[in-house]
C-alpha cells in the first residue's frame, strides 16, 4: 500500500447503461473517426506538444465521439504558443524561479480517461498521470508527446521528485494540470483530494485553480463515460461511442493564491470548491464547437 494506490468503491455496475444508445453504424463510424484524429496526432510527432495544435486534435477526439463540450464559471488560465501560461501568478504577482509569474496548479475531480480529453479541449497543458499510461500502446507515446508528466504511484520514494518536477514546470510558466483524487469515480465529487501533488504549488508560489468535470445525457447525469472497475480501455471507449446525447461539463472556480497556505490547507480549499459547485445552481453554459 503506498499513499497513491488509491481505491475507489465504483465498479462495472455503476456504470448505467447508454440512454436511447446510437445505431451500430454510428458507432462504427465515430470509432473510426477517432482512430483517424489519433492517426494525425500520432503523424504530428513532437509538434503535438504545441498547444493549438493539441487543443485541437482534442477537441476534433469530443466530436469524433458525439461529445459535447461545455464550460462554465470562470475563465481557465490561457496558453501562449509557448506553452507558458497567462492567466496564472503568485499572491503578490511575482515570479518564484523563472523569467514570468508562475503559471497555475488546475486540479479536477476525476471520472473518466474522458476527463483529460476534455481539460485538453479548454486549456491545453501538461497532465499529470500514473505511469501505467506511459506503457499504452500508441497513446502512450501520444501522452509523452504532449508534454504528460507521469507518476508511479508504486514507488512512493519518487513522489518528491514528481513533485519537484511539477514544480519546476509552474516556476517555468507553464501550467499543470492533474486529478489529485488519483482514482477515478463514477460520478462527482469522487474520493478526497490527495495533498501530496499540492506541495509543488506550495514550493512555486504557484496558484491553484478547481475544475469540476460532470458528464450528462439529455441533460440528465450520466455514468456512461465512468471508466471504473476492471474494464478495459476498449469497452469504455466503445461504450461512449455508442452514447447519444452525450455531453461533458468543465466548469472552473475562481484561482486562489498558494501563498501561507500549507498543501493539507490546499488540497482542503480546491475541493470544497469541487463539492460546493454540485450544490450550488449551475450558471450559463458556454457550448465549445468541437
Amino acid at each position: 500500500m503506498t499513499l497513491w494506490r488509491v481505491t475507489s468503491p465504483c465498479t462495472v455496475r455503476c456504470v448505467g447503461p447508454s440512454a436511447q444508445p446510437v445505431p451500430a453504424t454510428t458507432a462504427a463510424r465515430r470509432l473510426a473517426a477517432v482512430t483517424a484524429t489519433v492517426g494525425r496526432a500520432f503523424r504530428d510527432g513532437e509538434r503535438l506538444a504545441d498547444p493549438l495544435l493539441l487543443r485541437e486534435r482534442a477537441r476534433s477526439v469530443l466530436g469524433a465521439l458525439g461529445v459535447t463540450l461545455e464550460t462554465q464559471g470562470v475563465p481557465l488560465p490561457s496558453v501562449a504558443p509557448d506553452g507558458r501560461g497567462t492567466g496564472g501568478s503568485g499572491a503578490d504577482g511575482r515570479a518564484t524561479g523563472g523569467t514570468g509569474p508562475p503559471g497555475t496548479l488546475i486540479v479536477a475531480n476525476h471520472i473518466s480517461w474522458l476527463d483529460a480529453v476534455a481539460l485538453l479541449a479548454v486549456v491545453p497543458t501538461p497532465l499529470l498521470a500514473k505511469r501505467d499510461v506511459a506503457g499504452w500502446p500508441v497513446l502512450g507515446r501520444l501522452a509523452g508527446r504532449a508534454g504528460t508528466l507521469f507518476l508511479d504511484r508504486d514507488a512512493v520514494r519518487t513522489l518528491p521528485d514528481a513533485v519537484a518536477e511539477i514544480a519546476a514546470v509552474l516556476r517555468s510558466g507553464r501550467n499543470v494540470a492533474l486529478f489529485p483524487g488519483a482514482t477515478t469515480w463514477c460520478a462527482p465529487p469522487g474520493g478526497a483530494f490527495r495533498r501530496a501533488t499540492f506541495q509543488a504549488a506550495v514550493d512555486a508560489g504557484a496558484p491553484v485553480q478547481p475544475v469540476s468535470l460532470g458528464y450528462r445525457q439529455f441533460g440528465a447525469p450520466s455514468t456512461v463515460p465512468a471508466y471504473v472497475g476492471a474494464a478495459s480501455f476498449g469497452t469504455s471507449l466503445r461504450r461512449v461511442a455508442r452514447a447519444s446525447g452525450l455531453s461533458v461539463t468543465v466548469r472552473a472556480h475562481p484561482p486562489f493564491a498558494s501563498d501561507g497556505l500549507t498543501r493539507r490547507e490546499l488540497a482542503a480549499r480546491a475541493q470544497a470548491s469541487v463539492r460546493g459547485a454540485l450544490e450550488a445552481p449551475a450558471p450559463t453554459r458556454l457550448r465549445v464547437p468541437v
